[in-house]
């Protein structure tokens, strides 16, 4: 069986607060556990009015402390933002919290707008080149050979790094430094068969991996019925439009037609980006995800549930486990 996990943006619902939204997550991530879903990350983000995760790897401290076996970690940290040394402090002091649990996945995007990113950054005029170097060096603070500068939390933790991207770059540099790799393909599908044939293909063994594994994306809707779970999804199509219209607002509250909401061109742009989105029903769902998985033939599946109501998200995380267990 193919390990399904959950990717969490800790989602600000309209009409709710921030430590509400955290207080979910921490629900989310304990149903997952309870539903043995391997993995529960979360995406770095910032400036984003609907999303809390921008401090991941305080957020992730607390869902550890609620759960007692799901692997937690960053899908995905965006290094370019931060000094290696303090994610290799911050991610070094969560595995000495909880051992052998936490997982390190890296972006090179910002995960905001250039101005947020600037505030961010500590060197702006760094070039995304060096991305390849700060893994490196990521990697050797986390490892126990001689470092000169030291990492405490951290030095011989070896956090076991992911690497995230929606390019053929990331997999290209996944595939050099022989480690895992997640294609994002639940909002940038384009690329996904292109970029994991060009990871298996160049793979080189690691002492973390010795041979090519793979994880792809996907957003997740399962309901009662079909037209109840495209009903829950029109949340998400909102935020793609609100996103192309730089309108920065909360997680939308579902609709009952998109239409007058979108445009004819929002609306294709919208389909085609989510276009491996799992909507509908239990049945409808293992359908979609068995053609996905064939298609694809990845390891793991990472799932995101972009729900606006909290108990309608951890019904469809159950009943995605249980489409899971009957694939």
């Amino acid at each position: 069986m193919v390990p399904f996990s959950i990717l969490d943006l800790a989602p600000v619902a309209d009409g709710h607060s921030v430590a509400e939204s955290l207080a979910m997550s921490r629900r989310m991530a304990v149903a997952a556990e309870n539903h043995d879903y391997a993995r529960f990350w979360l995406a770095e983000h910032h400036g984003m009015a609907g999303v809390a995760s921008s401090a991941t790897s305080v957020v992730l401290s607390y869902l550890g402390a609620a759960t007692s076996k799901i692997r937690i970690g960053s899908g995905g940290v965006m290094l370019p933002n931060h000094s290696p040394l303090v994610i290799a402090e911050q991610f070094g002091t969560l595995a000495e919290l909880y051992p052998d649990r936490v997982d390190l996945g890296l972006g090179r995007a910002p995960g905001t707008d250039m101005q947020t990113a600037r505030a961010l950054r500590r060197n702006m005029d760094a070039s995304v080149d060096s991305y390849p170097d700060d893994v490196l060096e990521l990697q050797r603070l986390l490892g126990s050979g001689d470092q000169g500068v030291l990492a405490v939390p951290g030095r011989n933790t070896h956090v076991p790094l992911w690497m995230l991207g929606s390019s053929l770059y990331s997999a290209q540099v996944a595939a050099e430094f022989g480690l895992p790799y997640s294609f994002a393909s639940h909002f940038a599908p384009d690329q996904l068969i292109q970029a994991l044939t060009v990871y298996r293909r160049n793979f080189k063994p690691s002492e973390q991996l010795s041979k090519p594994h793979t994880m792809a994306g996907v957003m997740a809707v399962v309901a009662d019925t079909d037209e109840e779970a495209k009903y829950l999804f029109t949340s998400a199509q909102q935020q793609f439009v609100n996103l192309r219209r730089s309108r920065n607002l909360p997680f939308s509250k579902p609709v009952e037609t998109m239409d007058g909401i979108w445009s004819p061109s929002e609306k294709y742009m919208v389909e085609h980006m989510l276009q491996y989105a799992m909507v509908g029903s239990k049945a409808s769902v293992a359908f979609q995800l068995s053609s996905f998985l064939e298609k694809t033939n990845v390891d793991e599946l990472i799932v995101s549930m972009p729900i606006h109501d909290s108990e309608a998200r951890l019904k469809s995380l159950r009943l995605m486990a249980e489409v899971r267990d009957s694939l």
